[in-house]
């Protein structure tokens, strides 16, 4: 069985950790150059506090919904969803700079995570891989009708019938 492994294309690392720093910096000079240096510092605080109040409130509220979930029985996928978003989210606000707050916010804000989560599942489903049918995924061990492969020259195979007495 052969598998495949993505590589992430250098450029891209290259725009990751050179690119967008930079463009933070530039931002924030930018912005410093517009309203003072003393405000661009007081607005990078502040939005840091909020952000770091809203990380706490919506995580509490994404931690009591998947309680809900799984006391009622059912698959937390779109919590799971959730809290991942709001951990990257904070991961954002943790980052200095108005670009990566931006998106943290988009990320964390209640109104706005449903679209990140859209977003989070179209990129996870692209890079899901199909299972072959087997025990585990619907094969003959759930009904299916699929043929185990057997082993070559690894000892004999008897095939037979399970009967319940």
């Amino acid at each position: 069985m052969t598998t495949s492994v993505r590589r992430v294309p250098g450029w891209f690392l290259a725009v990751l950790f050179i690119g967008v720093p930079l463009l933070e910096l530039i931002v924030i000079v930018k912005v410093g150059q517009t309203i003072g240096v003393g405000w661009t510092i007081l607005l990078l605080i502040a939005d840091s506090v909020f952000g770091a109040w809203l990380l706490k409130r919506e995580g509490r509220r994404a931690l009591a919904a998947l309680g809900t979930a799984f006391s009622s029985g059912r698959m937390p996928a779109r919590e799971i969803a959730d809290g991942m978003l709001i951990l990257v989210g904070g991961v954002l606000m943790l980052t200095p700079g108005f670009l990566s707050d931006i998106l943290g916010f988009l990320c964390i804000l209640p109104f706005t995570r449903p679209i990140a989560r859209g977003a989070l599942t179209r990129f996870v489903a692209a890079r899901l891989v199909a299972m072959p049918a087997g025990p585990l995924t619907g094969g003959p061990a759930f009904g299916g009708n699929e043929r185990r492969p057997r082993p070559e020259g690894h000892g004999d195979v008897v095939q037979g019938e399970v009967v319940d007495d």
